[in-house]
């Protein structure tokens, strides 16, 4: 079975992404894509889409960066935001990449609880995988990320309590969540390793909202 990266010719770093997981599906190979930072943030908020004021402008973004990636691979991009939707999160959990953690989000094994997927190739055979690797939760003792939430929206019941969250980063005693993203995450050891600007942060929240 050839290895992964031979594949990936050009290397997703070429376009600021990195391979965020794999797996086999089907007799195919999928590959998870996520921000490669940093350099991801600089390049989306240079780019055409991030500044002509449309809606969506991420989606348009990585669909634009990702479809000519994939199809130098010989294979087929996939988005989140496209129906019918395929299942990431199962794809995440399956990779032995990406784990549930303590407050129920995913928690990457390089992103940290900051991890996102921007989109999917699906490869027409099977390759060899990258190795399983640790959740970083399983050695992190003070567990930050279980009482950093100031409205307990987030905690170890694992349910988002997500009218609280909403109400608060729209509040006065939200502005830094809304400017830096969400506290929970940003406690996590592993997410601050991971070099995320809160630029980057504050982009989704806003769109949250």
């Amino acid at each position: 079975m050839a290895p992964l990266q031979k594949a990936l010719s050009p290397a997703p770093e070429s376009v600021q992404l990195a391979t965020f997981g794999a797996l086999h599906d089907a007799g195919s190979t999928i590959v998870l894509l996520g921000p490669h930072e940093p350099g991801f943030w600089a390049a989306f908020s240079a780019s055409a889409e991030a500044n002509d004021s449309l809606p969506d402008p991420l989606d348009r973004y990585s669909k634009r960066i990702v479809t000519p990636l994939a199809q130098s691979w010989g294979g087929q991009a996939l988005f989140p935001s496209d129906p019918p939707y395929a299942p990431f999160l199962e794809w995440a959990l399956k990779s032995g990449q990406a784990w549930q953690s303590p407050i129920g989000m995913l928690v990457h094994t390089r992103a940290g609880l900051m991890v996102s997927y921007r989109a999917a190739v699906r490869l027409p055979a099977l390759y060899g995988l990258p190795m399983l690797a640790q959740n970083p939760c399983n050695t992190c003792a003070e567990k930050p990320c279980l009482t950093a939430c100031p409205v307990g929206a987030l905690n170890e019941s694992q349910v988002y309590d997500v009218p609280a969250c909403r109400a608060h980063i729209d509040s006065a005693a939200g502005a830094d969540c809304l400017a830096s993203g969400c506290l929970a995450r940003r406690v996590c050891p592993q997410s601050q390793s991971y070099g995320r600007l809160p630029e980057q942060s504050a982009f989704h929240m806003r769109a949250f909202l």
